[in-house]
Formats: structure tokens, C-alpha cells, sequence
């Protein structure tokens, strides 16, 4: 037969319990916080991405883990020469299989929380060439690409590669932007979809800037802007640009390279 407890070891068991319970409730708490502040910096401050591609070589890399800042967007606007991601526009990227299961649920949760990079097929990536507009014409006789009678001297892009896969001639339609990728050979940019408003991409499908590479370790690095978009010529007015633009936002497609 075993001795009833005393009135005070009663007590102790019910205080042991009752800290066992409070800790427990208190550590529900705190990663309840933390997945709804991850949440809210992820939809609302900025939002890391794997690079899907090699189209912005060299400056990010496949695979590249990138942070993107939403309030650079929201309250600074989209600015040339910015490298962004943005959302297809329509027919940019092939459709791909989402995935299913048990992993695939586990990851799209861990990606809609923002722990990890979001990799969801339907984000792009690349570097604005031109805000809405603007005059852009591919290309001049050193094949350059002419920003608003400007001839632009791209340092950032892949070396041996050019421009004038697609020559064209646009006008930038009002909060729109033609975008194009660093390695300008392999990128399926706006230069190839000039048939829907001159290949231009519209404000509402910009996620953010790109302001660091943050993975691996040893490519850590900010995203400025090049200094050539910093140049005041850019800004002219519209009526001391060259004539001979589409003017109304349509394709202005010239020719396409064989």
C-alpha cells in the first residue's frame, strides 16, 4: 500500500505542471510570432529568390539566392538600369508541372512563409533598360543599344555578347518597362515579345528590386545601378529625342536576326 502525498508534494506536482504548460504556451507563442512577422516582412518589406536561369550572367548566377525589396518599389518607383524580378507577364515562361505531395506542400508552405527563397516557376528576372517613355532603338552602328538618342556603353553585360539578336525600335508605354537580361544571348527578354505592348512589362507585375545576392556566401554583393543610366541626357525632353519611334506603344519590331 502505498502512502496518500502529502498536501505540499500535491502542490509541488501541480506547480511543475502548471510551468511544463505555461513554457509550452509560451513557446507556441513565439513561433506563432515569428511565422507571422516572417510572413508579413515576406509580402510587405522584401522576399528572397533562387535565380531560375543563366540570362543575367554575370552579374547573378543560377541558382544565386537573391534578396528583392518590395518598399524600394512601392514608395521609390522602378528606375533604369534597376535589376528586378517581376511576375510573366503572359507567355514568357514554359508552364510547369506544380508540385504535388506531401514535399511539395511542405515546400510551397515554407516558401509562402518566406523560409525559404521562393522558386515557384512564374518569376522572372532581369534588368530595366527603360521606363515608360522612353525611346529605345536596337542598335546604332557600333551596335548599341540607343536609350533616348543615347548611346549606351553596357559594361554589365555578358562579355561577348550583344544586343542584336531582335533590332527594334519602341516607345515605352506610360508605367511600363522594357526589360533585358545581362547575358543578352541567352535571354528571353522583351526584345522577344514586341508583338504585346512593345514586350514591356506592366507596373503591377513588379515584385521588387534587387538589392543583394545573399547566397552563396562567397558571391555576397549589392546590386547598384550602372552609372551610364545616371547620365542627365537620358532625361530629355520629348521634343529634342529623335523621331522614328512607334509612338503608340505598338510592337515596333524591325527585324528579327536569323
Amino acid at each position: 500500500m502505498t502512502a496518500a502525498s502529502s498536501p505540499r508534494s500535491r502542490d509541488a506536482e501541480r506547480r511543475e505542471g502548471a510551468k511544463s504548460t505555461s513554457l509550452g504556451r509560451e513557446l507556441l507563442l513565439i513561433v506563432g510570432v515569428a511565422l507571422i512577422l516572417s510572413v508579413l516582412v515576406r509580402t510587405f518589406l522584401a522576399q528572397a529568390f533562387y535565380v531560375p536561369s543563366e540570362s543575367m550572367e554575370n552579374t547573378l548566377l543560377k541558382q544565386d539566392r537573391i534578396l528583392v525589396s518590395k518598399l524600394t518599389t512601392q514608395f521609390g518607383g522602378v528606375h533604369r538600369g534597376e535589376v528586378v524580378v517581376f511576375t510573366d507577364p503572359g507567355g514568357w515562361l514554359p508552364a510547369e508541372e506544380p508540385a504535388t505531395g506531401a514535399l511539395g506542400a511542405v515546400r510551397n508552405g515554407l516558401m509562402w512563409i518566406g523560409l525559404l527563397p521562393s522558386d515557384t516557376g512564374e518569376d522572372l528576372v532581369k534588368r530595366v533598360i527603360a521606363v515608360g517613355g522612353d525611346h529605345l532603338v536596337c542598335c546604332d552602328a557600333k551596335s548599341r543599344i540607343v536609350l533616348n538618342g543615347v548611346p549606351l556603353v553596357e559594361t554589365f553585360i555578358k562579355p561577348g555578347n550583344g544586343t542584336a539578336q531582335v533590332r527594334f525600335d519602341v516607345t515605352v508605354p506610360a508605367d511600363r518597362y522594357f526589360v533585358m537580361g545581362d547575358n543578352r544571348g541567352d535571354s528571353s527578354d522583351s526584345r522577344f515579345h514586341l508583338d504585346v505592348a512593345s514586350g514591356t512589362v506592366p507596373r503591377a507585375n513588379i515584385v521588387g528590386r534587387v538589392v543583394a545576392v545573399i547566397w552563396p556566401f562567397s558571391r555576397w554583393s549589392g546590386e547598384p545601378i550602372p552609372a551610364v543610366f545616371e547620365n542627365p541626357k537620358l532625361d530629355a525632353s520629348p521634343a529634342s529625342r529623335p523621331a522614328g519611334g512607334s509612338g503608340d506603344g505598338g510592337s515596333g519590331l524591325l527585324a528579327a536576326a536569323g
